[in-house]
């Protein structure tokens, strides 16, 4: 997918690079007891409000970059990122990395005579038209002050998050099947109508059918204006995990899982 491959993924390479010891962790206030052994400067990030919901999407990010003496670092360019993060798929329990990423530049605010940068009124929402197949309700706000501007020597880069809590309202989906006992080369056909919060669309609505344990679905297909919808698929012999799952195009609106009464009699377990 698409958004596994970022070259200026903040969040992913800062992870890699605090885990190695190269840059250095966010502190929760501008002390020098905050500065690390050889450390040049501390750098924080925090937001305003530190949640969102439904209603009210907008934050207010600021932070401070001060020399490791605690006196104001000016003139300091800060690169902040959103990330929506996603969690990955893993029914294997591969030693992957359970989070993939989706990031968006906030700009490079410049730090003022005390230290301090702000990028007022930031949406935290999901602005690209990706799905939001299995999105983490908790938008990463990611700063980063590479002294040299070259990612190549990390050792002087400083980084810093926090994460804003996107608190989604609850949907549903509702289902009917042509039959709860299938066989290898049957077709299986749900239709249902998913049902979003009071003033919700449900059109768009990503609608995905699971038959099969190691693939997340088989069929997928989007709702209609009054958020009804139809899949039909051709059982196979090993089909053997039967579940809907929806994604609102809407990040403050949760998906709905649900689980298929179906039996397969031609499965080597059944």
């Amino acid at each position: 997918m698409p958004r596994r491959s970022l070259p200026t993924r903040l969040a992913a390479t800062a992870a890699l690079l605090l885990a190695a010891g190269a840059l250095s962790a966010p502190a929760a206030s501008a002390k020098p007891s905050d500065a690390s052994p050889g450390d040049a400067y501390v750098l924080t990030v925090s937001t305003n409000p530190t949640s969102t919901d439904y209603d009210n999407r907008t934050v207010d990010v600021t932070g401070t970059v001060t020399k490791a003496d605690g006196t104001p670092a000016p003139n300091i360019p800060v690169t902040v990122q959103e990330v929506v993060r996603f969690t990955t798929w893993n029914p294997w329990g591969d030693p992957i990395d359970p989070t993939y990423y989706e990031p968006r530049e906030l700009g490079t605010p410049v730090t003022n005579a005390n230290g301090k940068f702000t990028i007022p009124d930031v949406d935290i929402d999901h602005v690209t038209g990706s799905s939001l197949l299995n999105v983490q309700h908790g938008v990463q706000i990611t700063a980063l002050d590479d002294q040299d501007g070259d990612p190549n020597t990390p050792q002087d880069g400083y980084y810093a998050d926090t994460t804003v809590a996107a608190n989604a309202k609850s949907s549903s989906v509702s289902y009917q099947v042509n039959k709860k006992k299938v066989k290898a080369g049957d077709i299986l056909t749900v239709q249902g109508k998913v049902t979003l919060p009071k003033g919700g669309e449900p059109q768009g609505t990503e609608v995905f059918l699971q038959t099969y344990w190691e693939q997340e679905y088989h069929v997928k297909t989007t709702a209609e204006a009054d958020g009804s919808f139809v899949l039909s698929v051709r059982v196979a012999r090993d089909d053997d995990t039967f579940e809907l799952r929806t994604a609102p195009t809407d990040l403050y609106v949760a998906g709905a899982d649900q689980p298929l009464p179906i039996t397969n009699t031609s499965h080597p377990r059944t």
